[in-house]
């Protein structure tokens, strides 16, 4: 039987340390007129700026699963926009790791690929697009040795969005490096892990907004449970924001594109739009709202920087593994065709 390993519950968080990453990220104060005049404070931490390939809570949700995998094959989860997916790839780049990531959404296997995944097949994971029933039961026992079945031996599972024990305790740095800074923490959630940690990390009197990038109320409940896999219990103060998810994942309508727009001449930064454009908005919304009282300082956590437009040589779809695979062709770069 071949041998695999899973990072959902064990391991000391840490990260390598010959990648460069720059931490603790900047804490920048922004004038905003729309937070000023209600005497209100802006800050954005940007973690973009931590890594230029690992961006963000990707480095830090990424590094200690890095550390505990001691370079060992990573199989990991995501959509089609899936910044997780992209820091996995990059980061298997970087370190001379085999990737594979399993992709929801088995028709895409015969689309072009969108820039994101584009980036993905450039640094070398192997794309293998599976049907959402399939994706959805990605836990299972079978399900998850099938698509084990035509990964390199040792290969390690990596959760979707990266989001287990040693990530969470990776995200904890986060809060520490805002103890003592803001009131509220506002931070943008796709699975959660982020959150969990940071509000671990924050000191008393400190709270974490978070907003949910994706509809259905579900998140509270996986960031309970990401808590006490992570910590053994509850951690830390904190609360979700729903009404700002704008349809579900990866909706970007033409109101949240003209906000970044605005955001980005106002303040030189140009949004991502999956998570952070969101976060933002539901800041602006709530100040206007008056739910913060005057004299509060509100940070909002700058997690990842726009989408890349990478070129990835040749690609080309094989089926494999219960699902449809996007790999490098021979004499490309990354993994050559024959590698499984």
């Amino acid at each position: 039987m071949k041998e695999t390993h899973d990072l959902g519950a064990a391991g000391d968080a840490g990260g390598p340390g010959d990648l460069g990453a720059r931490t603790p990220s900047p804490l920048e104060a922004v004038e905003d007129e729309r937070f000023t005049r209600r005497g209100l404070r802006l800050l954005l931490k940007r973690d973009d700026l931590i890594h230029p390939d690992l961006v963000g809570n990707k480095w830090r949700k990424l590094a200690p699963n890095l550390a505990a995998s001691a370079g060992l094959p990573l199989l990991t989860f995501g959509g089609a926009y899936s910044n997780h997916l992209r820091a996995t790839a990059a980061a298997g780049r970087l370190l001379g790791v085999a990737t594979i990531g399993v992709v929801r959404g088995e028709e895409l296997a015969a689309r072009p690929l969108n820039p994101s995944l584009e980036q993905c097949a450039a640094d070398g994971m192997r794309l293998v697009f599976v049907d959402r029933a399939t994706y959805r039961a990605k836990d299972d026992p079978e399900v998850r040795a099938r698509l084990l079945r035509d990964a390199p031996q040792g290969t390690v599972v990596v959760p979707e969005g990266g989001s287990n024990a040693l990530a969470v305790r990776g995200c904890v740095a986060l809060g520490r490096e805002l103890r003592g800074r803001a009131d509220v923490v506002a931070v943008a959630c796709g699975t959660g892990g982020t959150l969990a940690g940071l509000a671990a990390g924050l000191g008393p009197g400190q709270r974490v907004l978070g907003f949910p990038a994706l509809r259905g109320g579900f998140l509270g409940a996986e960031i309970r449970a990401l808590q006490e896999g992570a910590f053994g219990g509850p951690a830390g103060a904190w609360n979700l924001e729903e009404r700002f998810h704008f349809g579900g994942f990866a909706r970007v309508p033409p109101e949240l594109e003209a906000f970044a727009d605005d955001f980005a001449a106002r303040h030189g930064l140009a949004v991502e739009r999956v998570y952070v454009a969101k976060m933002l908005y539901g800041l602006v919304r709530l100040a206007e709202e008056g739910a913060f009282p005057r004299g509060t300082a509100v940070a909002g956590v700058v997690t990842g920087s726009p989408e890349p437009y990478g070129r990835s040589g040749g690609i080309r779809a094989v089926r494999a593994g219960g699902g449809w695979v996007r790999q490098p062709s021979a004499g490309s770069s990354g993994l050559d065709a024959a590698d499984p």
